[in-house]
């Protein structure tokens, strides 16, 4: 968004706000072993950044907040960032036409406050841990953390240890932490994943040289990777049926694989029976593998609580430990921020059940822009973002330049899109179980986290404003819809519009 404004709007005058004291985000606070993307480098990358040098076709973390660093480096973003401030509260003056912000130094506790005309929240889905609800955290008496929280400074050689959840993040560390012999695993788990191949492989040299000096060709190798997540995503959409889930392909292909790679005595407990693509697709970082090694056990029983010196079961039975590692997840939905627009009404209604605009904008917040909203998550992530990031520059241009005050959406547009969207989310798997699309275990929550179609068609429906679902208070003279109107020429003080935007 900041290279954005100042490369497509000529804007400078905006300031990003960052909690921790580096940039990078989800890539900067998830280090734990074997953490990486499960999407393709390639794909995984600004349209408008392209890395000819990736290593493998699957990146890894430090590779990741690498390229993020360098990019921020190379555009000099660093004049234009906060450190180590929290964004606490967002509130719209109507009668000013500003946001009034109270922000917080993580440093000194110093509460700050500042106003801007435009705010852009760019928070992302990961980065609320999630806990899950067990008793006796607090009572354990040895380490316990989570993944997005690693402690480096825990050696586990020795140890036995207790990893709970068998997500993404989880199936990532297991075999790393497993590598070491003398380290006992013990995965607890609640509800089988879908697990399947990962198909990694090394770039040569020839083929990094060729994709940096072989004109397009890296582009068009892009555009195959596309291509390829449209149709597993067309696939996953397309042949689901919700009365008979065995009998689609992707059941049939993921359930071969996980009985052709894990130990015999897990398959009943690991091959879950909703409809694949329910919950998110965990690639197989040699998790199945490794539970084949005499070190690693999975426990499907069931935790009861945790105690000073493990985890009781509800058996009753307990299990000594000696560290905890919880590999569960965040909450998609939750947000330290308040926001309040007009009339004091707060963003998290929208977070949490009602959902918004495009994932942009919300009614009754002028102003106000979010990436990543809901309904936004899909196959690749980074080209929501960069198509929303398009679309938010396109409603914000005429605020730039003085044209507009204020902007904000219709709650009757608000209202007909989230309509459409739960419509075509009915027909689809994503109401067949619980996941963290839905809050995870509430029962009857919406799925407010994916967009249930393919990334294609997000695009169709941003690639140009519907000026008609906003309303716009003009500055000047300014042609929408076929008409001209003329009002508040006087309010715009400056030369350019102050813009904020958070990353936390």
């Amino acid at each position: 968004m900041a290279v954005n404004l100042r490369n497509k709007l000529r804007h400078d005058n905006f300031v990003i706000y960052e909690k921790a004291e580096s940039i990078g985000g989800t890539w900067r606070d998830n280090t734990y072993p074997g953490c990486g993307s499960d999407v393709p480098g390639h794909w995984y990358s600004l349209s408008t950044e392209p890395n000819p040098y990736w290593e493998n076709y699957y990146i890894t973390q430090p590779e990741i907040r690498t390229y993020w660093e360098e990019i921020y480096q190379k555009h000099d973003l660093a004049s234009r960032t906060v450190f180590n401030t929290c964004v606490k509260l967002v509130e719209w003056d109507e009668e000013k036409g500003v946001h009034n912000l109270t922000l917080e130094d993580v440093s000194s506790g110093q509460m700050i406050q500042t106003q801007a005309e435009i705010v852009i929240q760019a928070v992302g889905f990961f980065t609320a841990p999630m806990y899950p609800d067990i008793p006796g955290k607090e009572k354990f008496t040895g380490p316990l953390w989570h993944s997005s929280r690693w402690r480096h400074d825990i050696d586990l050689k020795d140890m036995t240890v207790g990893v709970i959840g068998n997500g993404c993040s989880a199936t990532q560390f297991v075999p790393v932490i497993a590598a070491e012999p003398t380290t006992r695993v013990i995965n607890f788990c609640r509800t089988p994943q879908w697990i399947a191949l990962r198909s990694n492989y090394h770039y040569s040299n020839g083929v990094k040289w060729a994709f940096a000096h072989v004109p397009f060709l890296m582009y068009v190798y892009r555009c195959l990777l596309m291509i390829t997540v449209q149709l597993q995503t067309f696939l996953v959409l397309a042949e689901t049926d919700l009365l008979n889930p065995k009998g689609n392909i992707n059941f049939s292909q993921l359930t071969r694989y996980i009985r052709s790679t894990a130990p015999a005595k897990y398959l009943d407990d690991l091959i879950p029976t909703y409809p694949p693509g329910c919950k998110r697709l965990v690639l197989d970082s040699n998790y199945l593998a490794a539970l084949h090694q005499p070190n690693v056990d999975l426990n499907w029983t069931g935790i009861q609580e945790i105690v000073e010196d493990g985890i009781v079961l509800k058996t009753g039975d307990k299990v000594p430990l000696d560290a905890i590692i919880f590999g569960t997840g965040f909450h998609l939905v939750e947000r330290e921020i308040v926001c309040r627009g007009i009339g004091g009404r707060t963003l998290n209604h929208h977070f949490e059940s009602e959902g918004g605009y495009y994932g942009t904008v919300f009614p009754g917040f002028p102003n106000l822009f979010t990436i990543v909203g809901p309904n936004s998550a899909s196959a690749s992530l980074i080209f929501i973002i960069e198509t929303q990031v398009g679309y938010i520059l396109k409603l914000m241009n005429p605020i730039i330049n003085s044209k507009a005050k204020s902007l904000q959406v219709t709650q009757k547009a608000t209202t007909y899109y989230n309509t459409w969207i739960q419509k075509r989310m009915e027909s689809t798997v994503f109401f067949s179980c619980f996941s963290y699309y839905r809050g995870d275990n509430h029962a009857g929550a919406k799925n407010l986290a994916t967009f249930p179609g393919m990334i294609s068609l997000y695009w169709w429906i941003t690639r140009k404003p519907r000026w008609d679902d906003f309303k716009v208070r003009l500055t000047s003279r300014w042609r929408s819809g076929g008409a001209r109107t003329l009002v508040d020429v006087n309010w715009f003080r400056g030369n350019r519009r102050s813009v904020l935007i958070y990353v936390m």
